[in-house]
């Protein structure tokens, strides 16, 4: 198996450095020490750095107006972006985009496809849980009324609700199918109620109460959400996997300067072997989240779905990505604990990133599950 980069893969990193080279990841206080919100609004300046660099339509089509590229152009970018906490909801735009793209009617990808793609309609997606064993996937239920649909239910923490323009919605009929409803952020028969991540950022919890939705902006081909859910956690792990190099490197600058008994503390054995270990977890975080990337990309067969690649994917994410930031936090001893200092911010945005991710026994479990039924086939 190739791992290498095409051309254009390439061409989206670098264009990602560019637009993330000057923000700044501590620009915002931690949410230890304020009440409420970190921020109002998401990095708006970004985001049209994001839009000129054609970085919102990675995962749309050339006929629209996107780049046409796949999932692993999209966690590259991912990648770049949690180096800096980037206040952007890069991960959720690209994946509806890519749902309306992939699934959506013609005449649905019209009206949203070329305006997402400019940044001028933020999407999200309405994902609280992104384990698969999330009771909280199966509380929206969508039942059809002629050419529309009704929905009724709760939502919780979604992800830049108060600020998209609109929500893919993931629903359940009663005949045992999920469909995705694209719902406007203050569509009749909805309201909000304020949530908070780990982190500080502003979420939502949903209250639908009949609210009706044509059917052309409702998405019911089979598989959708589950491959939607694919791509969100595997850009999840890209996100860990980029907050955790750039928290090794911050580590390892640090470590490099700061002097005890006449020495770098970065020469002691003890200091080393710690973040050696590290960097293994690292590397093992990158091969799996491509491996992922690539199953979900490509939906190429195997022996597994490519939900088995994105449990691996996720096992190593979330204990890779709070082992990297806890041993950060002990080599840098008080700086580790200064809100002057970046590293605060870091471990809040792991934090949530590993919650965001589930437990690794539940993915062991999903895993051992997979392989049971393809043992009796």
């Amino acid at each position: 198996m190739d791992f290498t980069f095409t051309e254009e893969q390439q061409a989206v990193v670098e264009a990602a450095k560019a637009v993330f080279a000057d923000v700044v990841p501590d620009g915002v206080p931690s949410p230890a020490l304020t009440s409420g919100a970190v921020a109002e609004d998401f990095d708006r300046a970004l985001w049209s750095r994001l839009a000129d660099a054609d970085l919102l339509g990675l995962l749309i089509g050339d006929e629209h107006g996107g780049v046409g590229l796949d999932a692993i152009a999209l966690c590259l970018a991912l990648r770049e972006s949690a180096k800096v906490l980037a206040r952007v909801p890069l991960l959720e735009h690209s994946a509806a985009t890519w749902a309306v793209q992939t699934y959506g009617g013609e005449e649905l990808r019209r009206r949203v496809l070329p305006r997402a793609g400019r940044g001028e309609l933020v999407l999200t997606v309405a994902a609280h849980g992104r384990t698969g064993h999330d009771p909280a996937e199966l509380a929206v239920t969508a039942q059809r009324d002629g050419d529309t649909w009704l929905l009724d239910g709760l939502q919780t923490a979604v992800p830049w609700a108060q600020n998209s323009d609109r929500a893919v919605i993931p629903a359940h009929t009663p005949d045992g199918r999920t469909v995705l409803a694209i719902v406007p952020r203050d569509h009749e028969g909805i309201t909000q109620a304020e949530q908070y991540s780990t982190s500080g950022e502003r979420l939502a919890q949903l209250h639908l109460a009949g609210a009706r939705v044509a059917a052309s902006d409702v998405i019911e081909a089979e598989g959708a959400w589950d491959r939607l859910r694919d791509l969100l956690a595997t850009g999840t792990c890209a996100l860990a996997l980029g907050l955790g190099e750039g928290v090794l490197r911050m580590t390892g600058e640090y470590t490099g300067k700061r002097e005890q008994f006449g020495h770098p503390v970065a020469t002691f054995q003890a200091v080393a072997v710690q973040a050696a270990d590290r960097y293994i977890d690292l590397r093992a975080m990158e091969v799996t989240l491509w491996q992922a990337a690539w199953r979900v990309s490509t939906g190429a067969d195997g022996a597994l779905p490519a939900a088995g690649d994105v449990s691996v994917a996720k096992i190593w994410a979330s204990e890779g990505v709070r082992r990297v930031v806890q041993t950060a936090q002990h080599l840098h001893g008080g700086f580790g604990a200064d809100t002057d200092y970046p590293l605060h911010r870091y471990h809040a945005w792991a934090k949530q990133l590993e919650l965001s991710l589930g437990p690794a026994a539940a993915h062991e479990e999903a895993l051992g599950d997979l392989l049971a039924a393809h043992a009796l086939g």
